[in-house]
């Protein structure tokens, strides 16, 4: 059992991050009352650090009645109460209706044990580097949406890799990292075929796919669904007053494009679940009774935050897939 990590990236100091791999061991129960802290010899070798920078940091823990020494044997365990409060860095791409509501379901489930600190990169990999960069070292576990950014895996990683958990969207380049995530390819995939008997009265499949924030399997999952059960089938990059042709469904999952098809509809003077049908992606309070209901493509975000901060609290390292379902409302 490891009990102390040390990150020479880091701009922490070496004895600090000593400190903190004892506090966390402790708030984690891996150390308990009398048990003995590896020697100072054993920590400078592995490590390859000096002795003193040890001997700092066992000092440090004297000082504040964590530990005691023996002489001759070592040091042990003194006491587990102690302040320790642990530091969250949280980076989300965005704030919106769903990302909120995985930020509440989180806090309430967290129960101020810890301290939350969020942060926002807009899905802009300059601005993901820097973050991650300045809070590397100063945090417990660090909580992180890569979405589809390229380049992200390689600046996440020059994190401490214990600590951190990966959120929404996942890769195979994050496959080492514990996460709570949607599987975009399968739940679409699984959305459509449950809605396929209303399906089956359209003519024609289209997917709004701008590809900028959105994740690329959503696309995977919609090509093998319309191949599977020979659906005709178009992929555009967005909805601009395009015309809408009776028989259409347009899977949507942005909402500006949601709002863009409905205008289009009025000025066609077409019934939106009889002329053509919509299926949004996301659900939200809303798309319940606009136009008399949206149907939706969506994953439990409330859940989402939920299984995430269990498994932060319990230093659970898992990867999780998220359940999503397909509501099914007036559009369809």
């Amino acid at each position: 059992m490891k009990l102390i990590t040390i990150e020479n990236q880091s701009g922490t100091p070496k004895y600090k991050q000593i400190v903190w791999s004892i506090e966390v061991a402790i708030a984690e129960n891996r150390l308990k009352k009398g048990d003995k802290l590896p020697s100072v010899n054993k920590v400078s070798l592995e490590f390859s650090i000096s002795r003193d920078t040890v001997l700092l940091a066992y000092d440090e823990l004297k000082k504040r009645g964590i530990v005691f020494a023996i002489l001759g044997k070592g040091y042990y365990i003194k006491s587990v109460e102690f302040s320790f409060e642990q530091r969250i860095f949280l980076l989300f791409d965005e704030l919106n209706s769903f990302k909120e509501d995985i930020y509440n379901s989180f806090m309430q489930e967290i129960n101020n044990v810890a301290q939350i600190d969020i942060f926002f990169h807009h899905f802009n990999i300059e601005m993901l580097k820097k973050l991650v960069y300045e809070s590397n070292g100063n945090y417990s576990k660090y909580i992180i949406m890569p979405t589809n950014l390229s380049g992200a895996a390689s600046i996440i990683k020059t994190l401490p890799k214990q600590d951190v958990y990966i959120l929404d969207q996942t890769n195979n380049d994050l496959n080492d990292f514990p996460s709570v995530h949607q599987s975009f390819s399968k739940d679409i995939y699984a959305g459509l075929e449950k809605g396929k008997s209303l399906l089956s009265k359209y003519k024609k499949l289209i997917l709004i796919f701008p590809g900028n924030k959105e994740p690329l399997g959503m696309v995977d999952g919609f090509d093998k669904f319309c191949s599977d059960n020979l659906f005709e089938k178009e992929i555009i990059t967005g909805f601009e007053e395009n015309t809408i042709h009776k028989g259409d469904v347009f899977i949507i999952p942005t909402d500006r494009h949601l709002v863009n098809v409905i205008e289009q509809a009025k000025r066609q003077d077409l019934t939106i679940g009889k002329d053509f049908g919509i299926i949004s992606y996301n659900d939200t309070p809303l798309k319940k009774v606009v136009e008399n209901g949206i149907t939706t493509i969506s994953t439990d975000f409330k859940v989402m935050g939920k299984t995430l901060a269990s498994m932060v609290l319990n230093s659970r390292k898992e990867q999780i897939e998220n359940p999503s379902d397909l509501i099914i409302r007036n559009s369809l």
